[in-house]
């Protein structure tokens, strides 16, 4: 990996900058329309989204409409800013190194009128970012529909932290960059939006002290930082929103225990893990840790395990509202209640369920339910050296668990540590092998379809239909 000095980062952002000054028409007025100023800006860090300031000489609504220079068939018409004298209207879906077309359209509703039409330029991907990603796939055609035309999301973790929207050809269709930290996990949620986890270098792996929420068009729709109102833990692993539209996370907890009694010393620090639940002004709305349901001492390994005891790295909704939460230690799945954080069940090793020899798993990675109401998750498969993806009907009156998805990887693909795994349709499943800095389509015998090879460590790889981005992103695949 190519490391670049500050100065390095900013050159294709300064060059972007110029080439926007260059083509677009600056403060010139618009010639008899509503138009006082255009101005284009790149938008943060970022060469294809472009930022248009508009000042109108009243209060009108506006859009962009713009497209590849000379090719007017492949417009595309931003959603309407409305009722404003200065408008900010980001443009997407925008590709690197092209010359450009727009117009701007004021007025009022449906009755909006063009202006001019002008250029731009946008600039190249920075020089790190170039041939990061690349793609197998043998046979586009035997790809299903729903994933040629959608897009795979992918966080980078280090410094500069990048959270990647790639299209099935594995060209970088949207991005967001940040300074100074990296996204540890990312979720796109029920909104639309792009709900983060970012920590900066002093944080391992999927750890991190900021939330950040992002619209499809980079804007910055929250960013809390630890220290904020009740944001005091390290979070970690995982970032949601609940239908409140509050941020719920897994955070680090830690008490002084005596463990004199396992050989330990009387004031022994036990770090442990926690349900944290936050308004978007970061106060604090609900708490759960482990240790409310589990007494340190029971442990026979607490000494070897007292830095990272449990280690939760997966919280998700169950169908009834009610948390799942995995813990990679004890190969264990819980279910708490959302509003008494009692323990309703466990599931896996030692649990509540009896399981088939065939379905026994050592650590789940990226638990959810998916879209057939059952409990899906990525096994990271330590003891057999195997991993696969698992899915089960549950009966929980019965405490019975019927295994429907068993897909294992390729033995070469085996991933010992974090992972996920998600349905694309009902015939394929996206599995990401973090470890090996792989991402797999396979339909559910574990065949191969697809493969990504990526330059970075993505905690994971989630698919999102095309439907959910239009109209800021049409750049489908195949």
């Amino acid at each position: 990996m190519i490391k670049l000095n500050k100065i390095q980062r900013l050159l294709p952002l300064l060059s972007m900058a110029a080439a926007l000054l260059l083509f677009a028409p600056g403060c010139m007025n618009s010639g008899g329309n509503d138009i006082v100023s255009i101005t284009l800006n790149p938008q943060g860090q970022n060469a294809i989204k472009v930022k248009t300031d508009i000042l109108c000489t009243d209060t009108v609504d506006a859009a962009v409409e713009y497209w590849p220079k000379g090719q007017e068939q492949q417009r595309t018409t931003t959603p309407l800013s409305a009722h404003r004298i200065s408008h900010t209207i980001v443009l997407t879906n925008l590709l690197p190194e092209k010359a450009y077309e727009y117009r701007i359209l004021t007025g009022h509703g449906k009755d909006l009128y063009p202006s001019k039409t002008y250029t731009f330029n946008t600039s190249g991907f920075p020089v790190w970012m170039k041939d990061m990603f690349s793609v197998v796939c043998p046979d586009s055609s035997v790809l299903p529909a729903t994933f040629r035309k959608g897009y795979v999301m992918l966080t980078r973790r280090e410094d500069p932290g990048v959270l990647f929207l790639l299209n099935a050809k594995g060209n970088v269709t949207w991005y967001h960059q940040v300074s100074g930290t990296g996204f540890k996990v990312a979720r796109f949620t029920d909104n639309n939006t792009f709900l983060t986890l970012l920590g900066g270098p002093g944080y391992e792996t999927s750890y991190g002290d900021q939330i950040l929420e992002l619209s499809v068009s980079g804007d910055t729709l929250a960013n809390l930082k630890k220290g904020q109102q009740d944001f005091k833990q390290t979070i970690h692993h995982e970032i949601l929103l609940n239908p409140n539209n509050e941020f719920v996370t897994l955070c680090v907890e830690e008490r002084i225990c005596d463990l004199s009694s396992k050989g330990g010393g009387k004031q022994d620090t036990v770090k442990g893990d926690g349900i944290l639940v936050l308004d978007r002004q970061g106060k604090q709305v609900w708490k759960w840790t482990v240790f409310d349901a589990l007494n340190p001492l029971d442990d026979k390994n607490i000494l070897k395990e007292k830095q990272d005891w449990m280690h939760a790295n997966c919280i998700a909704f169950d169908k009834d509202g009610n948390y799942l939460i995995s813990f990679y230690n004890n190969g264990q799945i819980w279910k708490i209640d959302a509003r008494t954080g009692k323990r309703l069940w466990t599931f896996g090793k030692n649990g509540d369920f009896d399981l088939p020899a065939t379905a026994l798993f050592d650590q789940a990675h990226g638990l959810h339910i998916n879209e057939h109401g059952e409990l899906m998750f990525f096994d990271n498969g330590v003891s057999k050296k195997t991993s696969r993806t698992l899915s089960f009907k549950l009966d929980e009156n019965g405490k019975k668990a019927q295994l429907r998805i068993n897909t294992q990887l390729p033995r070469e693909n085996y991933n010992e540590r974090m992972g996920s795994s998600y349905l694309v349709g009902d015939t394929t499943l996206l599995q990401c092998a973090t470890k090996r800095n792989t991402v797999i389509l396979t339909n559910f015998d574990g065949r191969f379809l697809w493969l990504l090879r990526t330059g970075m460590s993505s905690y994971r790889a989630s698919f999102i239909p095309a439907e959910r981005l239009a109209p800021y992103i049409v750049q489908p695949g195949y």
